[in-house]
Formats: structure tokens, sequence, C-alpha cells
């Protein structure tokens, strides 16, 4: 049985650790733990199942807990975000998921409190002293069942139509272990795959499918139950509890505070993703955009 998660640092613990091909390190920055993993070639993408390219893992308190909106904390996460940003050019932010679902409404909510500023141009922006801002669009794709419409195909006819210099895709993950659930954070250049970490895995949306880099951001709200039982009590007795109880297959684990936890998840995302891209402007000056 192949345990499910999306987190690269998972991934790398269950193949055991140090793993040829994998430069792995960590550090500490603003009291937050954070570990940046890099799989090289082909051979370590097997090992881990994970795309060559980098993945940064960040180690937050709960986010059930209160975060300020100008932390120190969010300036060292944008930074970990902006040095995988090209430096210049239209950046398009698309959150991913379904609004109507809690644990999935992570990229939704994160969008609609990112500055969108590609319509702010020209006298008025020079006027306002916003001549500074970064040209940025956002979008929220929702999901097939209630578009019709491929997540991947829609950031592709959006990207193919305005041409940014890189997508910046936010979207739910899920883990292997609840005590992550609403306190890691993943940030990586590799793209995303829809729904992997549940499987329910859609067309991927990176480089090779949309024509520019994608950094995908996303923190874990669910674990699938057989990963679950897995973890907890070996494979071998969680496929007999799969055979016995075949109802179990698909089902997930959220955590009870999950209104809170993707509330302040997306609002710690969209504060983070807005420093990273306006860095002329300090945090106090982004809230009051915002």
């Amino acid at each position: 049985m192949r345990l499910r998660t999306d987190l690269a640092v998972e991934a790398r613990e269950l193949a055991g650790g140090d793993v040829k091909g994998v430069d792995y390190s960590v550090y500490r920055e603003n009291g937050l733990e954070i570990s940046r993993l890099t799989v090289k070639d082909d051979r370590a993408k097997h090992a881990l199942g994970k795309e060559k390219g980098t993945y940064i893992t960040i180690e937050l308190p709960s986010l059930t807990e209160h975060f300020s909106d100008t932390d120190d904390r969010l300036r060292t996460i944008g930074g970990e975000i902006r040095r995988l940003l090209p430096v210049h050019g239209l950046l398009l932010v698309a959150g991913l998921g379904n609004e109507e679902i809690t644990p999935d409404s992570l990229g939704p909510k994160t969008a609609s409190r990112v500055l969108a500023t590609r319509h702010i141009t020209g006298e008025i922006a020079r006027a306002t002293g916003l001549d500074r801002l970064r040209p940025v669009a956002v979008l929220s794709t929702g999901v097939t069942g209630q578009t019709g419409i491929e997540t991947g195909e829609y950031i592709h006819s959006i990207v193919s139509r305005i041409r940014p210099s890189a997508v910046i895709a936010i979207d739910a993950l899920a883990s292997r272990r609840p005590e992550r659930l609403g306190c890691t954070l993943q940030i990586s250049d590799t793209g995303i795959s829809p729904g992997a970490g549940v499987g329910n895995r859609r067309t991927a949306i990176n480089r090779a499918s949309i024509g520019v880099p994608v950094i995908s951001v996303g923190v874990p709200t669910v674990v699938d139950l057989q990963t679950l039982t897995g973890d907890l009590l070996g494979s071998v007795r969680a496929d007999e509890l799969r055979r016995e109880s075949p109802k179990s297959r698909g089902m997930l684990v959220i955590p009870g505070e999950i209104d809170l936890l993707t509330e302040r998840a997306s609002r710690l995302i969209a504060l983070a993703l807005n420093a990273a891209m306006q860095d002329a402007f300090d945090l106090s000056e982004l809230v009051e955009l915002m």
C-alpha cells in the first residue's frame, strides 16, 4: 500500500531519510524551522515520487492560534516565496479548490485576499503612489465538477492570453500525519497535481504543461484515512482493514477546527504572497491596501 502525501519532507521520511540525488538542509529564521529539499535527478524523483525541483517546508505554530498581520515571520515566508519568483513581469495567482467544501477552500479563500494590481496603471497609479506595485492578476479556478473545465485547461487559457512571467498556485494539501495539519507550509517550484494527495489526481499544472514557471504554495488540511491507518498499524494490517471495510476507501480525516484553520491559513498565505510580490511596500502598507 502506498502512503499518500503531498509533502516532500514526508516522502523523504517514507523513503528512509537519506536518498541519493536529494539535497536536504534545515535552518531557522525568526523562530521558524525551515527545510529545503532539492530533488536533483530521476532516481531521486522515483524514490520520493516527487518531481525534480526545490521544496521548501516551513514548520508553523498551529494556525488555530493568532498570527499578527505584521508578524516578522510573514516577511520570512514571503522571502522564501520571492526567491523562487522571476524578478520582473506580471504574476498570475491561482486559487485552486472548492470554496463550498471547507477543507478544499484554502485556494479560493487565499485568492480573495491577494492584491490584484494588473489594472492599476497610468496617471492614477502615479498620483496615488501605487506605480511601485508589481502587476498581479488573480483568479479562483473552481473545480471540474462546478465548471466542466479541468483546472489545468483553465489556467493554460489565461496564461496564453495575458502571458505572465510565472503562475503561483495555492491549494490545500494532504499529509500523512494529523499533527502536521495546519502546522506546515510547503512552497515548491515544481508545479502541482491537484488532488494527488487524496487519490484524485488531475492534469499536472507545471512549466511543461502551461509554458511558464509554476510556484505552488499549500498547507495540509486533510489526511487520507487509509494512509493514516497504514502509518499507525503498518501496511499489512491496513490492507486487512481495507478489505474488511471497503467503504473506508477515499475517506479523509479532517480536524475539528478546520473552519478556523483554513481562514487563518488563507490570510497568512495571502499576506506572505503580497509581501513576496510587492517588496516595495512594507507589511503595514500592504494590510491597508488589502
